[in-house]
């Protein structure tokens, strides 16, 4: 009988990852029949897009999921979830896990805050220095699962010889990872996004082994979250294989043509980021007075691509920024708006859809400006000139209980540190910071060039687009050893 492998993929990233990367196609290659769970509402979708022989989508049943997370012992399950994101060791840098907790003090009231916020910070003290109280929630959180149990049937149609899932338990593939575990099925965690291991620290459910993209995150989950370091594989990250094949650049005439660009400018592209702490609107309208004042060494014009944040309904202060940046596109010349491509279902702007889009701004753009977001190390892989601007709206987003944190301020995140001591690109905290820095690069592309191919090589490992077959035969490494 043919080994089976379970992969949950509840996000965008997830499918990329996965889907598209050799990461599924090489099990399938192998002989392991794999079964897909996602979104419940986009599975025949989902089937019907990437059919294949040995390959069977099911739901995830997140409605379930959701409803048993609200309705037994949510205020409990909460805090656990809380403690487990902000509870991981001191040894590896925690300010953004400092950054969540301060988060959450500012969007509740006292009332909470004194029964609540203030206990907890004690028990996060304790799980910050206690491996034994790391240990203790990891098995507290383990106890919530659904008595019926959610995957039950599927788990019995199936009898999956792993589950793999792209979080350890930190989203709600944290009842499939504790029913699994339950039943002593081995899972695997592969670590999708570059902040993952320092944002999110604790493992939500019992799980055996991960998969990662570097070094320095291998470190983060040993250090920051007690994985034992033979049960840390490190296989690079698979989603990007896609932009070091260069199999999702759209030519450059048809890219140009597809957003009215003018060859004859220098293309400047924003990608929006960290809007869930902070406005970008002043980094964008900087950029767009910079390119329509002609202000800059050569012409140029401005590509801004909008957050799936941005397309939020709750809270409104995202919806209207989005609209604050689509009017720029009408009010100035040379410059223009794009968003990213909604899948559906739960997954909305998140579905992973527009990897071409992507690949190939990044790759015709001139000059890339972001916050310090993940792009950051996908433009590395480019080799496109890259700077992390940090203009600030003063308060923030001024919103009633909306946490803002000012971006000069989240340098010291650990993912952003390693940008900075890299010197892969520059910081622009003002315009005529990001004037200079926009007109050095303007005239001198090579500036950075080593470390922008020493910073890709620190957080990817592998650069020769081998990182979906190099995991999949870890997992098939894993299969063959059970």
């Amino acid at each position: 009988m043919a080994k089976r492998v379970f992969i949950s993929a509840d996000h965008g990233t997830a499918i990329v990852y996965f889907l598209r990367s050799d990461v599924v196609s090489t099990l399938l290659d192998a002989g392991i029949e794999v079964i897909v769970l996602t979104d419940d509402d986009m599975q025949d979708q989902m089937a019907a897009r990437f059919m294949r022989s040995g390959l069977t989508f099911e739901g995830l049943r997140l409605e379930p999921a959701n409803a048993y997370a609200r309705r037994y012992h949510p205020r409990l399950q909460w805090l656990l979830g809380y403690l487990r994101r902000v509870g991981g060791s001191w040894r590896i840098n925690t300010a953004a896990m400092d950054s969540h907790i301060w988060e959450v003090w500012t969007e509740n009231s006292w009332r909470f805050r004194l029964a609540v916020w203030f206990p907890a910070a004690f028990l996060t003290l304790l799980l910050r220095t206690s491996s034994k109280a790391r240990r203790w929630l990891v098995a507290a959180q383990g106890r919530y699962r659904p008595q019926n149990g959610l995957y039950t049937d599927l788990l019995d149609k199936y009898k999956p010889d792993l589950v793999v899932a792209s979080t350890p338990g930190w989203r709600l593939d944290r009842y499939l990872l504790r029913e699994a575990h339950e039943r002593g099925i081995r899972t695997v965690t592969a670590i999708v996004g570059w902040d993952n291991p320092s944002s999110y620290a604790i493992r939500g459910a019992a799980v055996d082994w991960a998969t990662c993209w570097s070094e320095a995150q291998k470190r983060e989950l040993v250090l920051g979250s007690d994985w034992a370091p033979d049960r840390v594989h490190i296989g690079g990250i698979p989603s990007y294989d896609g932009y070091l094949s260069k199999t999702w650049r759209i030519p450059r005439v048809e890219y140009f043509r597809l957003h009215d660009l003018d060859p004859g400018r220098s293309l400047i592209s924003y990608a929006s980021s960290f809007v869930h702490f902070a406005p970008n609107y002043p980094n964008v309208e900087a950029l767009a007075r910079l390119v329509a004042s002609d202000a800059l060494a050569r012409p140029a014009q401005l590509l801004v691509r909008l957050h799936p944040s941005h397309f939020q309904d709750k809270p409104s202060i995202f919806a209207e920024e989005r609209q604050r940046i689509q009017t720029l596109g009408t009010r100035y010349p040379n410059v223009h708006v794009v968003q990213p491509a909604p899948l559906g279902g739960s997954l909305g702007y998140y579905g992973g859809e527009d990897m071409d889009e992507k690949a190939s701004m990044m790759a015709y753009s001139d000059v890339v400006v972001t916050v310090y977001s993940t792009m950051l190390v996908e433009t590395a892989l480019h080799d496109t000139p890259m700077i992390a601007a940090t203009l600030d709206a003063p308060g923030g987003w001024n919103a009633p209980r909306k946490y803002s944190l000012a971006l000069r301020n989240i340098g010291s995140w650990p993912t952003h540190t390693r940008f900075r001591d890299a010197q892969a690109g520059r910081i622009a905290s003002n315009e005529g910071a990001l004037r200079e820095l926009l007109d050095a690069y303007l005239g001198r592309p090579d500036l950075d060039r080593a470390a922008r191919r020493k910073f890709v090589e620190q957080e990817i490992t592998y650069t020769d687009a081998s990182a979906g077959r190099r995991t999949a035969g870890f997992l098939l490494q894993l299969l063959n050893a059970g």
